[in-house]
């Protein structure tokens, strides 16, 4: 089987302005970067359909989705918060890049594909129920996860290594034992949660594994911290495994202070295979969030699916 990669044009249409970093450009960039990769491995996917109403609102409150809708026609360009711009055809991109993970995730279930990464913008893992933050209007990879859950996936992991915290897909699952979030981050720093203290709620107690890092910490640090990881799904056996894969904690990132570089993703993809070799049945579906270096973020993305493919 191989493995998927979706995307859709729709996604360079988002358009965020000069200057701003989370730009269509990143997206180009990796497309160049990829466009040799062999078709006996991959499989693109770039025909799928917006997300509708009631997927997106299975983690955003309705009407949030309906005002971004809403802003994105009337208005046409402006913030939705401090960072995270819209313009006339970001609703659209967004509801794509819902759909693009919930169909990746679906053929995964299916058997047609081994596994697979959603290259789609805008991010998502920052995105609140009722709110956009930190260039995130929907959260692509809860939504895939609540959809999985409708399918009969009773533990999910989602492992992020963005180097920012994902505080909104945290918040999501802070109170579900079904959903282990890890998340691996720079601390403390934007968007400031993420402390080791945060360890889920109520029943959810114990199923959020918080390992942030300090300024300037490199791969050994970061392999030394799935040590943990790895003794945590011993007892959790995911059946679906989910990493929200950005690329900003390479060390030629503009927006970050680490130290990671190309080849280290190669090693945390590597990583995050294990487990869903040992506990999924290989079943692993990538999102791309952050990487605001062009040349670093288009070389890990490659060496990324390069891994999912052996």
């Amino acid at each position: 089987m191989k493995t998927g990669i979706s995307f859709h044009s729709s996604f360079l249409d988002h358009k965020t302005g000069p200057g701003h970093p989370e730009t269509h450009v990143r997206l180009e960039s990796i497309l160049d970067k990829i466009s040799d990769l062999p078709s006996q491995s991959f499989e693109w996917k770039k025909t799928f359909k917006e997300a509708p109403l009631s997927l997106i609102s299975m983690i955003h409150d309705p009407n949030y989705v309906r005002l971004v809708g809403r802003v994105c026609e009337e208005k046409g360009s402006g913030y939705l918060d401090g960072d995270t711009v819209f313009s006339p055809n970001s609703f659209q991109a967004a509801s794509f890049a819902v759909g693009a993970g919930v169909t990746l995730a679906q053929d995964i279930l299916d058997g047609k594909l081994k596994n697979g990464m959603a290259l789609v913008r805008p991010p998502g893992h920052h995105a609140e129920a009722d709110h956009a933050m930190g260039f995130c209007l929907f959260n692509n990879i809860a939504i895939t996860a609540k959809y999985l859950q409708t399918q009969g996936i009773k533990r999910i992991l989602i492992l992020d290594w963005d180097v920012h915290h994902g505080n909104g897909t945290q918040h999501q699952f802070y109170e579900d034992d079904s959903v282990y979030f890890v998340s691996l981050h720079q601390y403390p720093f934007y968007p400031g949660t993420g402390s080791s203290q945060e360890r889920g709620k109520g029943k959810g107690t114990g199923f959020t594994l918080n390992l942030p890092m300090a300024r300037g910490a490199e791969e050994k640090q970061y392999l030394d911290q799935f040590l943990m990881v790895h003794k945590e799904m011993e007892t959790f056996q995911p059946e679906f495994v989910l990493v929200s894969a950005g690329f900003d904690a390479h060390a030629k990132d503009p927006l970050a202070g680490m130290n990671l570089n190309t080849s280290s993703y190669e090693k945390l993809t590597e990583e995050v295979k294990k487990i869903a070799n040992t506990y999924s049945a290989g079943k692993l579906l990538s999102f791309l969030e952050g990487g605001y270096d062009f040349h670093a973020l288009s070389e890990s993305v490659k060496v990324h699916l390069e891994v999912l493919a052996i």
